[in-house]
């Protein structure tokens, strides 16, 4: 019986304690899960987005520069044409015939002269036997000088006939692709009549114009960028990229060589031309595109993913994470954005822990329990459990 009531006793008393125990860690709270990374270091490229327009590096029109009845055309509408290639050839007969007008003129010149310039060495010697009068000799001279212009005059009217009778072949003066003919084979054509016969665009380089605003070329030059300049002592250019017509991004960088000098009063931008290479003919003079604009890059700039970041009156701030595991609440001055991506200017240090999940559940100065992101199975887990 005494045993019975001793092992009663132990038993009520065991009960106890285990309660207490289940009371004890009940009442002890759970900390807070969150995860933490540190910040990046990148690179940082910022870039500015415009409208802008392609045009050829060259548009040149083909005018006939004399007056004649067009005979043949000598290419095939929209090829390739290259430098000094013929196009068309005028009826040259009328600017033939000058031409050898003109040196049938040129040699009844000649012979004048000769015949001056024997007259004129004839008549020396006479004059000095003073057998000829100072009169004869300079009447003599002067003819041969009248000749030697005569000829003079001869030879430009020959030049200028040669000039025109090549003329009748018009050829093209640049490398480029050729528009189709503004005029039919038989046409009368020449300045003042039909005069433009077609035109030959050289696009395998193209210039593309846009509008930069003002605020991005105050920045680019607070950064010493010079826009039309390359600068070798920079690890980075100002390149442009543009997109195609079915939006997606050509290939090829082109560069900024041309900055307009003055503000357009009505809409407060600079003018800016960039050139780039088009090989394959895939920019389209004319085409509009979206053009993007490397205005500057930050080098070993200080990242953290926007969803780090929270905003209130005080401005924008994050929590990071000390070494005994409090949290404490920072406010930081923010830079660009990039994708989902934040620089960070100032207020925090490369290596902190920044809370990137579970931020909401923070106060300043409470105790944490810090999982790192790249822990990504506990992350899972804690998910699955929801505590994260």
């Amino acid at each position: 019986m005494v045993t019975s009531k001793f092992w009663r006793a132990n038993l009520f008393g065991l009960v106890c304690l285990l309660l207490v125990t289940g009371c004890k860690k009940k009442e002890e709270p759970q900390l807070p899960i969150v995860v933490v990374d540190k910040p990046a270091k990148e690179n940082v490229e910022i870039y500015g987005e415009y409208v802008g327009r392609i045009r050829a590096a060259s548009y040149v029109e083909i005018h006939a520069r004399v007056e004649g009845y067009l005979e043949r055309m000598l290419f095939e509408e929209g090829k390739r044409v290259k430098r000094n290639d013929p196009l068309f050839i005028i009826n040259s007969a009328p600017y033939k015939a000058r031409v050898e007008k003109a040196k049938a003129q040129l040699k009844k010149n000649e012979a004048q002269a000769a015949k001056a310039k024997r007259d004129v060495e004839r008549l020396r010697p006479l004059y000095e036997q003073h057998a000829a009068s100072q009169l004869d000799l300079d009447n003599a001279t002067a003819e041969l000088e009248n000749a030697e212009a005569e000829i003079a005059m001869s030879r430009a009217d020959l030049d200028q006939a040669q000039l025109e009778l090549g003329y009748t072949t018009v050829t093209s003066p640049i490398s480029g692709y050729i528009s189709e003919r503004l005029v039919d084979i038989g046409a009368l054509v020449g300045p003042g009549v039909n005069s433009k016969l077609a035109a030959v665009v050289k696009s395998d380089t193209v210039l593309v114009d846009f509008k930069m605003t003002a605020l991005d070329y105050l920045r680019a030059e607070r950064r010493n960028i010079r826009f039309g300049e390359q600068d070798t002592t920079r690890s980075w250019q100002p390149t442009v990229t543009v997109t195609l017509a079915d939006d997606t991004e050509y290939p090829l960088k082109g560069f900024v060589d041309f900055a307009d000098p003055l503000v357009d009063p009505q809409s407060g931008t600079f003018g800016v031309r960039a050139e780039l290479a088009n090989p394959d003919q895939r920019l389209l003079p004319g085409q509009f595109t979206r053009v993007k604009l490397l205005l500057d890059v930050r080098e070993r700039a200080i990242v953290v993913p926007r969803k780090a970041l929270s905003i209130e009156s005080g401005g924008a701030f994050i929590y990071i994470i000390r070494r005994d595991d409090i949290a404490e609440k920072r406010f930081v001055q923010t830079g660009p954005e990039i994708g989902n991506n934040v620089v960070v200017e100032r207020g925090l240090g490369e290596n902190e822990s920044v809370v990137i999940e579970g931020y909401h559940k923070l106060t300043p100065g409470i105790k944490v329990r810090p999982v790192h992101a790249g822990d990504k199975e506990a992350i899972e887990l804690l998910k699955e459990e929801d505590q994260l």
